[in-house]
This record gives structure tokens, sequence and C-alpha cells, in this order.
């Protein structure tokens, strides 16, 4: 029997909060608060799945709904506080995503790959973003972390510090060459498809400080292709927006949102 849309989600959310551990029952139980922020999040998160579902209609599905054809593979950090609505109004079936801590292709490279060589992505971006907890961690030491979180950090390399600057600075510094040793990277193992003119490799710091000085909440591209001269950055974008990048696949229209 098929339950009434708004029944079936008022019996999902019931079941769901009746598992979590009720923190009413003891109040001097320290994990009564951690209980009542668990039934907030669980909460909210199904709270803005429904309206999401009900503001977006089936024909906003429909370009996705069978295949993928992304517009681009982005390889960004798994920080909370970087996330695709600052990229893209709707997300959905335009970005293939790859998230790890440092924004690294070593790491998940497979999936890197997978976007580039299966779904014909014809723009790999590397994002970074500042104050990551990443590259702080590999500017000091991070010998009691745990084995597999060591495994992780142990790739990103970076220089020495430079004595002159401040820690901030150099938190900054290591944030902007790990993204120029991604694309590195990325130009390496792509070889074939960037020389053939399939896919441009493109490298960008998200900035929700504004220690760029670019504004509060850019994107900021310091890299593409292995250029990274500040001069010479535009006129590359320029070219880039302003041609059609080379792939086998029709770009998708975009979705258009119901309210």
């Amino acid at each position: 029997m098929k339950l009434p849309c708004r029944l079936f989600e008022v019996v999902i959310m019931t079941l769901l909060l009746m598992a979590l551990p009720q923190p009413g029952l003891a109040a001097e139980d320290a994990g009564g608060n951690e209980a009542e922020q668990l039934r907030g999040i669980v909460t909210n998160l199904l709270d803005d799945n429904t309206a999401f579902a009900r503001t977006h209609k089936p024909d906003y599905f429909k370009p996705f709904i069978d295949s993928q054809h992304p517009r681009a593979t982005v390889v960004t950090c798994s920080d909370s506080r970087v996330h695709t609505h600052a990229l893209d109004k709707t997300p959905d079936g335009d970005l293939f995503m790859v998230r790890n801590i440092g924004n690294q292709i070593s790491t998940a490279e497979g999936s890197v790959e997978y976007g580039v060589h299966h779904l014909h992505t014809p723009l790999l971006i590397i994002i970074g973003h500042v104050a990551c907890g990443a590259i702080k961690a590999v500017q000091g030491d991070y010998s009691k972390e745990s084995a597999a979180i060591k495994h992780e950090l142990d790739t990103i390399k970076l220089p020495a510090k430079d004595p002159k600057n401040s820690e901030k600075q150099e938190w900054l510094r290591g944030v902007n060459d790990n993204v120029n040793n991604q694309v590195t990277f990325a130009l390496k193992k792509f070889d074939p498809e960037v020389k053939e003119g399939k896919l441009n490799v493109i490298g960008a710091i998200y900035d929700f400080q504004n220690a760029l000085h670019q504004g509060q909440g850019r994107l900021v591209v310091i890299n593409i292709n292995g250029n990274t001269d500040a001069s010479s950055l535009m006129s590359g974008l320029i070219k880039i927006t302003s041609t059609s990048l080379k792939s086998d696949k029709k770009p998708v229209e975009k979705k258009s949102v119901e309210h």
C-alpha cells in the first residue's frame, strides 16, 4: 500500500526520532545535549530535503535522471565551509565532485580519472581554500594522528617554511602551493588530453575570509594549465570562456527551479 507523500514523511521522521536517545530520561547524563543536537540535525536534514523535493519539479531532474554528463570534474576539500552552492546555483548533473582532505588527486586518483576518462569532462578544477586544516597539519607535527589520516596527509608536499612570513602568511602560501602541486600532478597524468585540447586544468582558491582581498566568498583562479603568472591569468580565462571546449558530450541544459 502506498502512503500519501506527507504521511510517508511523517512516518519516516517518527521512526528516526524514536530511534534516537531520549535526553529527558537522564537529566544528569552528559550525553543529553548531544542527543538533542542529533535530533535537531536529523530534523533539519529531513525538513530541508522535503523543501527541496517540493520546489524541484520533475523537469528539473529530467536532464540527468538516467545518466550524467557533468561539465566539470571538481577536486576540492572535505571542509564543511566549502560547498557547491558557492560554485554553481544548480550543481546537480553539472559537477562531478571529488572531495578529500587537502583537495588531493593522489588520494582519490580513481575518482578523478573516472571524471576525465569516462565522463569526458572538458574541465578539471582543483579548489583549495583558505584556512585549510590539512595544510596546517602538514606544516606542523601530525605524527599522533591515526594511520589513515597520516596516510592522506603524507601525500601533501610543501616547501620549507619562510621564517620571514607570519604563521598566517605561511598557511595561505601552503594552500596556494598545494593547489599548484595538484595542477602539476594533473597535467602530467592527463598530458594527452591536455595536449589534444580535450581538457583544461584550473587551480583555484575559495576564499571565505577575504584573505586574498578579492571579496569574501570569491573563487580566485591562480593556475591555468600550469600558468601561474597573474598578469596572464585573465587572458587565459577569457580564452577558455570565449571558445568552445572540445568534448564529445553536448552541453547539459541548465535546470530551472519551480517554487
